[in-house]
């Protein structure tokens, strides 16, 4: 359900798709994410997603003017997760808020996978 802003000259709404995709870049600007994951349906393993399809890797439940935003990610190996997941959070709150005037209730970044760069 797109979320819905009204005011007097009308109505504006803002499919979960656009909000998912500002969340997934936001994510990709942070320090130690290496990308976002999606889980396969037949198999329940989680993939790397490419660029062009963050946005797979985000689930958005609107309410009204009230936004709650799942993150699935894959971090880079040696870097502290508990301090990469709230700089995402922090940087994907600032990003949606500002863009589209929502107010985001909560983001949950679930942590999907490490990944080991050579």
């Amino acid at each position: 359900m797109p979320a819905r802003d009204k005011n007097q000259y009308g109505c504006i709404d803002i499919d979960d798709n656009v909000i998912a995709t500002i969340a997934g870049l936001s994510a990709m600007e942070s320090y130690g994410i290496v990308g976002m994951a999606s889980k396969k349906a037949t198999d329940g393993i989680f993939e790397l997603l490419k660029r062009e399809n963050l946005s797979r890797g985000v689930k958005v439940y609107t309410d009204n003017n009230e936004v709650v935003i799942d993150l699935h990610v894959i971090l880079q190996y040696g870097i502290r997760i508990s301090v990469v997941a709230e700089n995402i959070i922090e940087k994907v709150k600032f990003n949606v808020e500002n863009l589209t005037g929502l107010n985001v209730r909560k983001v949950n970044v679930y942590v999907q996978g490490i990944r080991v760069e050579k």
